[in-house]
């Protein structure tokens, strides 16, 4: 990658073609069948989207603001929200286009969600708005609490059925799709640590509980309105999803470019297909070598396991009291006693899509030569969220 990218000024980033290709056909083995949704969220560069989605078993998107919803719409036909929405603004595009209207479903989990629709425009003046139900899908332990991220309010089959009901009564909206996410079984690893066993034990846990809940729900939502879709899962929980007869597509994207928060898993080990770079600047110390830039950290807790980790040349890690500094990163290890002024450093994301809002473009290499420059959101003058 150093040489392939000699010619180009630090940041600069990759995707290797030929790991990104391994990860699309592997998610697909693992998914067991199912189709699978592309989450844009984790990966927001359109080159790579399209490509995706030609590969026979990938069928449309998870998009995770309306506004880039109603961008995608213009090349896409199969656009759900992934949350739900309250930016007035893209509402009003939306029902001011009747094919974005007929290509993008919003998520919802409360009433109050149509209640804002209708304020931007009465049922009546405007097309039908395409709606899916958000349902937890988190694990409520009578010893173990809540287990799992905090996203919808409804929980059992009777809540869904409850709420399904009251949507279908509405005049302006179609219920078409059920999406439930099982976090605690897609975003944490199992592989190593101290408490690898606990977890591991807690997914089985989780994952037996919830395929019973979502076959009620399945059942339930029969009785209520004819679904085009009921979405589950995530890149860390693809054959699980893929075995659940209750659903009819999962959701993935984070495994495609694969992130090092993936490097923890049991099932699978994804190739790591993307990287970035940045340029030694100086030598504050014979075991230290410090990159200009590297403060790209991922969302979530404020841990380690969010920063970017130093890959290559191997045998470097951030002081624990600078970590990844947001101008420069300090570097120590047996590798910095042998960098130079102005060699490249090359690091890894935590996560995948979010590198892409602090460039404007991904250099794709194949066989370690540049093909071609993809442009990222950020590349193409968005900025969504």
């Amino acid at each position: 990658m150093t040489e392939a990218t000699a010619h180009l000024p630090a940041p600069v980033a990759v995707i290797e073609r030929e790991a990104l290709r391994h990860n699309a056909m592997d998610l697909l083995v693992r998914a067991g069948g199912i189709p699978i949704r592309v989450a844009t969220k984790s990966v927001r560069v359109r080159a790579v989207l399209d490509a995706v989605l030609e590969i026979p078993g990938y069928r449309g998107i998870l998009a995770f603001t309306l506004a880039e919803a109603l961008w995608l719409a213009e090349q896409h036909d199969d656009i759900v929200l992934g949350y739900p929405t309250a930016d007035r603004a893209a509402l009003r595009a939306l029902v001011a286009d009747e094919r974005a209207a007929s290509r993008i479903t919003l998520m919802i989990d409360d009433l109050a969600q149509l209640d804002l629709i209708d304020s931007v425009a009465a049922p009546g003046s405007r097309p039908e708005v395409r709606v899916a139900i958000d349902v937890d899908a988190s694990l409520r332990s009578p010893s173990l609490g809540h287990i799992g991220v905090r996203r919808s309010p409804l929980h059992s089959a009777a809540d869904v059925a409850a709420f399904a009901r009251r949507i279908v009564r509405r005049p302006g909206f179609r219920l078409v799709g059920l999406q439930m996410y099982e976090a605690q079984i897609a975003g944490q690893g199992d592989a190593a640590g101290a408490d690898a066993p606990v977890i591991r034990m807690v997914q089985a846990r989780s994952r037996d509980e919830l395929r019973h809940r979502r076959a009620e729900i399945a059942d339930a939502m029969t009785q209520v309105a004819p679904l085009e879709f009921l979405n589950g899962g995530g890149t860390g929980s693809l054959e699980f999803t893929g075995s659940d007869e209750s659903l009819t597509e999962a959701t993935a994207g984070s495994g495609l470019l694969a992130g090092h928060l993936f490097d923890g898993y049991r099932s699978f080990q994804p190739a790591p297909a993307a990287a970035f770079a940045f340029d030694v600047v100086r030598r504050p110390a014979p075991d230290i070598a410090t990159v200009l830039g590297g403060g790209w950290i991922a969302s979530g807790p404020a841990a380690a396991s969010r920063q970017p980790l130093p890959v290559w040349p191997a045998g470097l890690h951030a002081l624990p009291r600078e970590a990844a500094g947001e101008v420069q990163t300090p570097l120590r290890g047996s590798a910095a006693r042998k960098v130079k002024i102005g060699d490249r450093v090359w690091f890894r994301h935590a996560k995948s899509g979010e590198p892409a809002e602090r460039i404007d473009r991904y250099h794709l290499v194949s066989d370690g030569v540049v093909v071609a420059e993809l442009p990222t959101y950020r590349g193409e003058g968005k900025a969504f969220l």
